[in-house]
């Protein structure tokens, strides 16, 4: 599944400095070679690449398709909202946006 770091910046922080995040994709054995030598988007890509990987190897599933049924959005989306740690995150939301994101990855 290939995510652009424009859409995932609604969601999350992407961090600007690229260094950093490759040297803790370097921590859990996931490293980016070359850093230095590429400019910030390829850096970036490259270390969403080591992430896809990594997530690969460990059997993470790489879309919602094989772990979610369309029945369970709604408490999905619900419970995601309900969650203690919602209000600590840089954007507000909705009950309604969640599920919209459910289902856009589904």
């Amino acid at each position: 599944m290939k995510v652009s770091c424009k859409w995932l910046s609604e969601y999350v922080e992407v961090p600007s400095d690229t260094q950093a995040f490759c040297d803790k994709l370097d921590l859990t054995g996931t490293g980016v070679e070359g850093v230095d030598e590429m400019s910030l988007d390829d850096a970036r890509k490259a270390a969403i690449d080591a992430v896809k990987q990594l997530s690969k190897d460990v059997g993470i599933p790489a879309d919602l398709k094989e772990i979610v049924k369309s029945e369970d959005v709604d408490f999905l989306s619900q419970s995601a909202f309900d969650d203690a740690c919602r209000p600590g995150n840089p954007r507000d939301t909705s009950v309604a946006e969640i599920k919209e994101l459910y289902l856009s990855l589904m």
